[in-house]
């Protein structure tokens, strides 16, 4: 496989967010990722938290992957990444918001996310959110962390479904988010992409240093 880190991709549809009036454009990337439902949206960041981790860089959040049982999908488990995991959405579940044959466990969701979230915030590194969707939305303790998250300088991936959404369609809007559509065969290029972009946020640029002997400004 191609290293992430050895070309420059040519990947299909992107869109950034434009910047407010009057604003300078955010030198923090925040990168949603969308698509059709197993286009591999969950894959790909998986792919790129163990690139960012590989290269030192501290990421901090959570991701979502399926529960199956003799290969049908029977529900969905939330792990935080570092430590801790909860099933969010069974089909055995009797209580919390349906959604399709899933209902939602939301404060199972929430012990997990809302921590994991903070920690991203505290960390210094890179945030990850997989994913932002129409389970994880019942919860509103989630979605103002997510926002408050999202007004932070953090650099930041995320995956988000491509439906619309008051709240996710405001965060695709939110200035200096680049939204990029997940495709199997735009993966790779993806990867490098994404990837790249993270690494390079990392590289902190040293602070001017006056002169010796001059005077500080008024």
């Amino acid at each position: 496989m191609t290293s992430p880190h050895s070309r420059r991709p040519d990947v299909s549809d992107t869109h950034e967010a434009p910047s407010a009036p009057g604003n300078r454009r955010r030198e923090v990337p925040r990168i949603l990722l969308t698509g059709a439902p197993r286009a591999g949206k969950t894959t790909l960041v998986s792919q790129i938290v163990r690139e960012l981790q590989s290269s030192g860089i501290v990421v901090a959040g959570f991701t979502t992957r399926e529960l199956r049982e003799r290969g049908e999908r029977t529900g969905f488990q939330v792990e935080a990444i570092g430590d801790g995991s909860a099933v969010m959405a069974h089909v055995a579940f009797t209580d919390g918001p349906r959604v399709g044959r899933y209902r939602v466990d939301v404060p199972a969701f929430e012990r997990i996310t809302l921590p994991a979230l903070e920690q991203a915030i505290r960390s210094d590194g890179v945030a990850v959110i997989d994913e932002l969707g129409q389970m994880e939305l019942y919860s509103s303790a989630f979605v103002q962390a997510v926002q408050h998250l999202f007004a932070q300088d953090v650099p930041l991936v995320a995956t988000v479904h491509a439906k619309a959404h008051p709240v996710t369609d405001a965060l695709k809007r939110h200035p200096g988010v680049e939204l990029l559509t997940v495709t199997r065969t735009a993966h790779e290029e993806l990867l490098a992409r994404v990837t790249n972009r993270l690494l390079a946020a990392q590289v902190k640029t040293p602070s001017p240093q006056p002169r010796q002997g001059s005077r500080p400004g008024p």
